[in-house]
């Protein structure tokens, strides 16, 4: 069975080390190569284990481009592993493997189709499952293979999942590559009536809006972490951001949503929220490095006052323009 693997991240990479591992016939691996990989959540370049494991390498941009597809068609696969991509994979694509195409996602399909699933998961505390289905026109709608579930728990954030999705994955494989290599090909039809579906998210989406409660400004640091663009928030001007927090349960401090009421050593700057306290326990200026947090600070922007600012800045621009 020739099998040509596609994908951009660490799910294809763990892929790659079960398929050699269980003495599949991989004969190539397509790596998306972005313009700028810092905007792909955990990018990793497939060249270097491609070539270890003595499979040809092949870079892309787009996965549906004319050239990509005849090259992939040229290797006459029986079956694609589409692991790790945002993009759809179009018909043409699809059509160059007779036996079918393997997609992935870290949700127990049908639940969770979509877009952004870590972010979700930490999101929602909802647990997860590596499931690789039988890829179809239709995005994540395609008959189930295998499907090895995790648990997602209110300490984990999107590092600590993106832990027990690999982890998850190469049990998942384990169970269904020797059935595969003896030539099975068995997808069961998701129930589309419990079908949910998840909405893209961007790096803005992770804006810290210090007037909601801490619970769930603490989950959207969660969700937002490595290997995602983090929480932020602004300081003095300069973006701020947050990459792990803790709740405190002690309520007898008070404070103004967003200023930082007390600093410690260990445990990082507490501020007020909206409803309760929040830790701030690792977090960076992006622009110039402005010190650790002081006690007083006012974190994000006050809508009205910077409004007034500015006008009052145009105002004396047209006085000293006349």
């Amino acid at each position: 069975m020739r099998i040509v693997l596609i994908g951009a991240v660490c799910s294809t990479e763990a892929t790659l080390e079960r398929l050699v591992a269980h003495g599949m016939q991989v004969t190539a691996v397509f790596g998306y190569r972005p313009l700028d990989a810092t905007n792909v959540s955990g990018y990793v370049d497939l060249e270097p284990l491609a070539r270890k494991a003595g499979v040809p390498f092949h870079a892309f941009r787009s996965i549906n481009d004319p050239s990509t597809v005849a090259a992939v068609r040229s290797l006459a696969p029986d079956v694609l592993f589409v692991v790790g991509l945002s993009q759809l994979v179009g018909r043409e694509l699809l059509a160059t493997a007779p036996r079918g195409a393997v997609g992935y996602h870290p949700t127990a399909l049908p639940e969770g189709r979509g877009r952004a699933p870590v972010a979700w998961l930490v999101l929602e505390k909802r647990s997860g499952a590596s499931t690789f289905f039988e890829l179809t026109a239709g995005a994540d709608e395609g008959g189930i293979f295998v499907q090895q579930p995790f648990a997602v728990d209110e300490i984990d954030d999107a590092s600590s999942v993106e832990a027990k999705v690999l982890e998850s994955l190469r049990v998942a494989l384990d169970r269904w590559l020797p059935r595969l290599k003896s030539g099975e090909w068995r997808p069961v039809e998701q129930r589309h009536e419990l079908a949910t579906c998840y909405g893209k998210r961007a790096p803005e989406d992770g804006l810290l809006r210090w007037t909601e409660p801490a619970d769930a400004l603490d989950r959207l640091i969660k969700a937002s972490t490595r290997p995602h663009p983090g929480a932020f928030t602004y300081r003095s001007g300069e973006k701020m951001l947050v990459w792990q927090s803790k709740l405190e349960g002690d309520g007898k401090l008070r404070g103004v949503p967003g200023r930082v009421l007390l600093v410690d050593d260990a445990k990082g700057a507490l501020l007020q929220t909206g409803t309760g306290l929040l830790w701030l326990v690792e977090y960076e200026t992006i622009a110039r490095d402005q010190g650790r947090l002081r006690v007083g600070e006012k974190l994000g922007f006050d809508a009205e006052i910077e409004i007034h600012s500015i006008l009052a800045r145009l105002r004396r621009l047209e006085e000293q323009s006349r």
